[in-house]
This record gives C-alpha cells, structure tokens and sequence, in this order.
C-alpha cells in the first residue's frame, strides 16, 4: 500500500480570539498575516517534508488555497518544485489545481516544469475548488463545471500531442507545443478528488483518472466507489486498488484517549474555526448558485442520501464528544500503533483501496508535536502499512 501524508500547510499560529465565536471574519485583513510567522511556517515544513522523505513515505499531499490562513499553499506547483530539490524520493501528490480559475496552459507547463525537477514524481491532481475562490478570481460559479472539463481538456493535449490547437467557450490555443514535456509519458498519473458529484466520477471513469475520496460515511463511500467501478467499465477501463485513494485521519499515541487529549485541541480549531473560512455557504446557495446540480447525487442509496453532502453548518458545531465517540466507533484512527495500522489496514481492504492519503496535521500543530507525530508514525505504523497489499476492488 502507498502511504502519503496530506499537509495543508496552515499559518502556523493560533487565532485565540476567533476560537470562541468559531468565526473567522471574511475578508482577513492583511494585518493579521505576520510574514515573519508565514516564513517560519514555510521552514517548517519543509523540514518535515525533508524528514518524511528520509523515514520512506511514498508521498505528499498538497493542494491550492486562497485569501485564508487555512492554508498557506496558494501555488502547490511552486511549492512541489522546490521540495523536490530537497528530497530524492517523495511523490507529490497535488489535489489539486484549481484549474477552472487559471489558464490551463499555464497549469500544463508548470507541472511538466516540476515533473523534470523532480524527475518523474508529480502526481497532478485536478479541483474546482470551494464557493471563496471563486468571489477571489471572479469567476462565476455556475461556470465551474464547464470550464473545469474543458481545461482538463487542453491540459491532456498539452502533455500528449506535439503541437495541439484548441477553440473552446473559455480559452483558445493555436499551434502550441510546450516546453520542457514531462518526464513521465506520455502524462503524469492524474488524479481526481471525488466530493459525491456524479458528473466528477463520470468524467474520471470515462478518462481512466484515479480518484482520490474522503472515508467519511461508509455508506456513501461505497456508494461512490461502486458508481465510479460502473462508470469505468462503461467505458472499457477497470477498477483496481490502485485507482483508489483513501483520505482519512490519524494519530498515534500511547492510548486513544493519549491521542485525544493530545491532538482534539487542534483537530477542534481546525473544524471548528479555520475550514469554514469564507466558505460557509449552504448546500442550497450551492445549488442556486449552479456550482451543484439537483441530480448530481441521484446515484446514492436513499439511506445514505442524508450523509452524501458535507453540512459545513453541523461540522462547526462538532465538540469533544463528537470526536470521542468518532475515535470509540473506528471513524478516527486514533490511538496506539497498532490499533492505528490495524484500523487503516481493515479500511483499505474493505474500500478495496490501495493507497491511502493521511491528516497528521489538522489545525496547525506546533511545529515539534508534527514532527514527532511524522516521526512515530513513519517508525511505528507506516511499515506495516507499506508491507500490506490490498489486491480486491470492491465495486
């Protein structure tokens, strides 16, 4: 199994002032932003990456915010490009771009850039992105899907074809051949996100993308699995393990209840406070606004219908209790090592996934307790997990 840590690389330090309301207000004015504070969280990370890459993690995740101390990683090219001249075998794993605000030729270049000074470790990724980034870049919402298909568009003639013109509704292109190519051909792997949308899942079962998708609902996990398995084979492709990528939480610690007093803290400002940062519309402003459609979720078993869309209302009012009974009932793997291995072992097989993307680090953790969670993870559970092969997919 492939193992790789998400690292959402927050401003690396606490608003206290924002923690009661579980509010913070949007816009941030620039004042809040210490650059010294940004610089060192910068340093830091990349020490862990560096770390991460000496330990034999397979890989990185990384991803594109905006306009929030959420995360600091608003180029997550730029970023891969320079860890990987301080690492020799981490696998960037970018979930992703968010390729309907940008030119998507723009995009194409730059990952085949990082793709040859990483030599061959860009795993790119592709996002619309959430309801904030699109007020940033003015970009209409009800455009997101149209422009997200058609620049994946021009970024596979990009990486494929010698020289490709383009004439599209957002962006036209003629007779481009781009440098440098990528090292892997004839394109990196490409990886989607899966949120439930139907219209994401056919897209990357017509395309034989690999998807990336949150462990949340067990149901609706494998609700979408199974759509995206059907989806594949309509078009002549198959499911196997390591099309799938799981994305869940970990902590190791002495005991789950050690890793609860440990880490709740931060685990409950970042779903408290920070990952609602100018992006709490509801799912029916959502709607109206044309980012989701009505059917998008039609797929889904009617028992698990409820649970298919994030409530990022409900989210915020997680408290202690919540994560408690989530680390009692096996939804956190939370707790000793082997506890750990073996509740993401026994995930992995029963999702039928062979790689698996892990938060170490949800709401800024300082800068030693990630390190040495990376550190006793990377000894103590990350080799069994890699000694483990999940051979079944579970369409």
């Amino acid at each position: 199994m492939k193992v790789y840590l998400m690292d959402l690389l927050p401003y690396g330090q606490h608003f206290e002032e924002f923690k009661a309301g579980r509010f913070i207000p949007y816009p941030l004015p620039g004042r809040y932003c210490d650059p010294k504070v940004a610089a060192r969280t910068y340093d830091e990370h990349f020490a862990v990456w560096a770390e991460m890459d000496a330990l034999g993690y397979d890989g990185l995740g990384l991803n594109e915010h905006h306009t929030t101390p959420h995360g600091l990683m608003v180029s997550p090219n730029m970023i891969a490009a320079a860890a990987a001249r301080t690492t020799k075998r981490l696998e960037f794993l970018i979930l992703g771009n968010l390729i309907p605000l940008h030119n998507p030729l723009r995009i194409a270049e730059e990952l085949a850039m990082a793709d040859c000074l990483s030599g061959g470790r860009i795993l790119p990724g592709f996002a619309r992105g959430v309801p904030r980034e699109y007020r940033v870049y003015d970009v209409p919402m009800a455009e997101s899907r149209a422009r997200f298909d058609e620049a994946l568009e021009i970024i596979r003639k990009a990486w494929t074809e010698d020289v490709f013109s383009h004439e599209g509704k957002f962006w036209n292109y003629k007779d481009i051949g781009i440098w440098p190519r990528p090292v892997q051909q004839p394109h990196p792997p490409m990886f989607i996100p899966f949120t439930g949308s139907k219209e994401t899942i056919e897209l990357a079962g017509r395309l034989d993308l690999n998807a990336v998708l949150s462990a949340g609902h067990r149901g609706v996990t494998q609700d979408i699995i199974a759509y995206f398995g059907k989806q594949l084979a309509a078009h002549g492709h198959a499911l196997i393990p390591d099309k799938v990528c799981l994305f869940t939480d970990a902590y190791v610690a002495e005991s789950a209840e050690a890793a609860l007093k440990e880490y709740a803290p931060y685990y409950l400002y970042f779903v408290q406070t920070l990952w609602h940062h100018g992006s709490d519309q509801s799912n029916e402003a959502l709607g109206k606004a044309g980012y989701v459609a009505s059917s998008s979720f039609d797929y889904i078993r009617p028992e698990n219908l409820p649970f298919a869309q994030l409530d990022r209302s409900k989210i915020r009012q997680t408290n202690l209790a919540d994560v408690e009974k989530r680390v009692k009932d096996g939804q956190l793997a939370f707790g000793a090592p082997k506890e750990v291995a073996e509740r993401l072992i026994d995930l992995a097989e029963g999702m039928g996934a062979n790689r698996i993307l892990l938060n170490l680090n949800l709401g800024a953790l300082p800068n030693e307790m990630f390190m040495e969670q990376v550190r006793r993870f990377g000894r103590e559970v990350l080799p069994r997990l890699q000694a483990h092969e999940v051979k079944g997919a579970r369409a």
